[in-house]
């Protein structure tokens, strides 16, 4: 793969991977609430597991666009129903002490798994394969090209993100203002969901 070739792919995935969507708003939310390095296996999980992901979209890409139509509406069904609930733990996180007591990051694996139920992580995978198909490359090395630029990518834009929310528990120190924080925070979460059904 050439340079200019490379650097399309790495445009395309900073301006996927660095815009809002439900992993960066779950990463900022769990900064704030557990700090950077409690969210260090949910961020990996991100990482690896949409390249992982995507290797598995590049490889059957013909299978998988043969059967978008059956499939789509059953991950929608569930990613939208994971978001919800996850939406819901948020809202409910009263202060800091409960959501240590309480609760605790999302894990590494479920962090992974999540991807593939992640409305915006199927745009992507799908785009980045369709959009990159016609590069002079074999088709293994370049789904293998996507999916380095993208691990290293997604880790760069959920570390900013989660980076983001940590900072921002330093503001919000009393438990209101937490409080405050994670209602807008699922509201985003909801508000993903919503415009996924636009």
């Amino acid at each position: 793969m050439d340079h200019t070739n490379l650097l399309a792919v790495a445009t395309f995935a900073v301006s996927m991977s660095i815009s809002p969507g439900p992993n960066n708003m779950m990463v900022a939310a769990s900064g704030a609430n557990f700090g950077f390095k409690r969210t260090l296996p949910h961020m990996l999980g991100i990482s690896l597991g949409f390249p992982v992901m995507l290797i598995f979209v590049g490889v059957g890409a013909d299978l998988v666009v043969e059967l978008l139509p059956k499939i789509q509406r059953l991950m929608n069904i569930l990613g939208t129903i994971y978001l919800l609930y996850l939406a819901y733990l948020l809202a409910n996180s009263n202060s800091s002490s409960e959501v240590s007591s309480q609760s605790r990051p999302l894990s590494f694996l479920q962090a992974a798994l999540f991807q593939w139920v992640n409305p915006k992580a199927w745009v992507i995978a799908l785009s980045a394969i369709a959009s990159f198909s016609t590069m002079s490359t074999s088709g293994y090395l370049r789904v293998l090209t996507l999916c380095i630029v993208f691990f290293f990518v997604a880790f760069l834009s959920v570390a900013s993100w989660t980076l983001f929310g940590s900072r921002l528990s330093q503001i919000l120190k009393t438990p209101s203002s937490l409080r405050i924080f994670n209602l807008f925070m699922a509201f985003l979460l909801v508000l993903s969901v919503v415009l996924n059904f636009i």
